[in-house]
């Protein structure tokens, strides 16, 4: 070496073997080496409404065979099965609205919010989780469509 002072940092490979990184005095290893714009989190590619629809669809299907099916244990994981997927069908509303959408987005679609707001609550227990009412659920799916639309309006833009 040439004198300067040196730190081996130990770190870990993609198939988790160790390896070891020389950091000389005067590097700055917490500088950004690339910086990236992106008007969400990640770049483009990992956010969809359609995740959130075919949970919906399955939390009617689930409302379908519950309907169709008159023993007692198959009605009981059908609701279980139900109001795991209602849950899931608000998590995926969730990232979209916290993550995806963005200041100018809700100025262009002041009604996204709204739409946003009454969406999870036909997840919730008000909604597809305390109720077998199909009607319900074409609701929430009515609500996600219309989401959808404008996600991929935004998308063109």
């Amino acid at each position: 070496m040439d004198g300067s002072l040196a730190l081996v940092v130990p770190s870990v490979d993609v198939n988790c073997v160790p390896l070891a990184r020389i950091i000389t005095r005067g590097e700055n290893m917490f500088a950004p080496k690339t910086t990236v714009y992106a008007h969400c989190d990640l770049p483009c590619g990992v956010y969809d409404p359609a995740q959130a629809k075919i949970e919906a669809l399955s939390v009617k299907a689930c409302m379908e065979k519950y309907a169709a099916n008159t023993d007692a244990d198959f009605r009981s994981r059908s609701v279980a099965i139900k109001e795991e997927r209602s849950h899931q069908v608000k998590e995926h509303l969730w990232v979209l609205w916290t993550d995806y959408f963005k200041a100018p987005h809700f100025e262009a679609y002041p009604q996204l919010h709204s739409l946003f707001n009454e969406a999870t609550k036909l997840a919730g227990a008000a909604g597809t989780k305390g109720t077998q009412d199909v009607a319900v659920a074409d609701k929430l799916i009515g609500k996600i469509d219309e989401i959808a639309e404008i996600f991929w309006a935004t998308k063109k833009a």
